[in-house]
């Protein structure tokens, strides 16, 4: 057994919810600690995410993405004896660091990066890559290891294989914190010619009408006509994939694309975009995947580029599904089956607790190189925010608390 630290984002959202897999996995044989994160929000003081096996990071004075307070995280680690550091998509660099000269063997669940930041991953002892694309990058490391992703499918359930509300078809989709990036836009403006017996229910942490100010009036439109529901707010798994019969998941980009699963576990067939991750989660027995119409680098220079799917292909397949509503029942039970075979994260995550036992510090050229870089390293973004906040930092906080409140209000 060994003593294991998960420095994460720790509230009801996607990325936290890839720690939480990751501490019921190796709790069977490690003792794990969690180390929440500031930023968006936080979970302390929610009984779902709170406990004494967390510490929550007071804060740090950097205007940095990810910084943290240095006292109260190595603390942590003495405190905790630590041995092995699992980091969730930790964008700035000196904890890692702080962890290597302590001697801690530290790993990475593999999803934001750069091709500036790919070599500083040396600076980690293991990856865990659960996706075929992010391991495609990271062959090069001594220990990266594949790790199919998954869910909870005996948590996440269908309510049943027929249609939930006979003769219509309804489609479901998840917006979460970031409904651009999920084509949440794609999704109303798809559903605005479909006629028939349809309906859309579209689950959002963020308010669509502030997100989407250029879609109020589509939003109220469908509305007014009866075949859209809102659903705003914040809500533990299974959610409201029950309700549905159909999953539309236009994404532009995803690390994993952990809603796929959760739809499919839920014997829901999904539309979704013909490109990596969300094609490896697929099927052609249980979803139709929609072909991209451009590319374009991200703003911040994340190594994928952003892929716009074609909204016409996308309009279409909807279309299908609601002029042939007899065969959605035998997607629904193929869309289970795909979950139980190659989606049971119970079944995936079994070499999780291996791998964190066999874990060993490595000394290699790119460990090396990763330690050069690192100490004169910052995100591009990351120093022209810096520059521009440093002599404003009560700008910056508030402007911070403002898109929080004007995206949850």
């Amino acid at each position: 057994m060994r003593r294991v630290g998960i420095v994460t984002t720790w509230f009801e959202r996607g990325a936290a919810y890839v720690s939480r897999q990751f501490l019921e996995a190796l709790q069977t044989d490690h003792q794990v600690f969690i180390y929440g994160r500031g930023g968006e929000l936080s979970g302390r003081g929610d009984p779902r995410w709170d406990g004494p096996f967390v510490t929550w990071d007071p804060g740090s004075p950097l205007l940095i993405p990810n910084a943290l307070n240095r006292e109260t995280f190595l603390d942590w680690i003495r405190s905790n004896r630590i041995e092995v550091v699992l980091f969730n998509e930790q964008r700035w660099w000196p904890p890692v660091q702080w962890c290597d000269e302590l001697g801690i063997i530290t790993g990475c669940y593999l999803d934001y990066y750069t091709r500036d930041t790919i070599p500083l991953f040396g600076l980690y002892d293991f990856l865990i890559a659960n996706t075929r694309r992010h391991h495609s990058v990271f062959e090069w490391h001594p220990a990266c290891h594949h790790v199919p992703w998954g869910t909870d499918v005996g948590l996440i359930r269908p309510s049943t294989f027929e249609l939930v509300q006979p003769p219509q078809v309804t489609f479901f989709h998840s917006a979460g914190m970031d409904p651009l990036r999920k084509g949440t836009d794609l999704v109303l403006r798809a559903f605005e010619p479909v006629a028939g017996t349809a309906r859309l229910i579209i689950h959002s942490q963020v308010n669509l009408r502030r997100a989407l100010i250029s879609l109020r009036p589509l939003i109220r439109k469908l509305e007014e006509r009866g075949t859209l529901e809102l659903i705003t707010g914040t809500f533990p798994l299974p959610g409201f994939y029950h309700r549905g019969d159909v999953y539309l998941y236009p994404s532009r980009l995803d690390g994993i694309g952990l809603t796929l699963c959760e739809a499919l576990a839920a014997g829901l067939p999904v539309i979704t975009t013909d490109v990596p991750p969300m094609n490896e989660f697929t099927d052609p027995s249980c979803s139709w995947l929609v072909p991209a119409a451009s590319a374009s680098q991200r703003a911040d220079g994340y190594y994928w580029p952003q892929c716009e799917p074609d909204l016409a292909a996308f309009a279409g397949a909807v279309r299908r599904c609601v002029e042939s509503p007899q065969e959605i029942p035998a997607r629904k039970r193929a869309a289970r089956a795909l979950a139980e075979t190659s989606w049971d994260w119970r079944k995936n995550s079994r070499c999780l607790p291996g791998i964190f036992a066999l874990a060993r510090r490595h000394e290699g050229p790119e460990k090396q190189q990763a330690r050069e870089l690192a100490r004169n390293f910052a995100h591009p973004y990351v120093r022209a925010r810096h520059r521009f906040f440093q002599y404003c930092p009560s700008l910056y906080g508030r402007l911070r608390a403002l898109r929080r409140r004007f995206l949850l209000g």
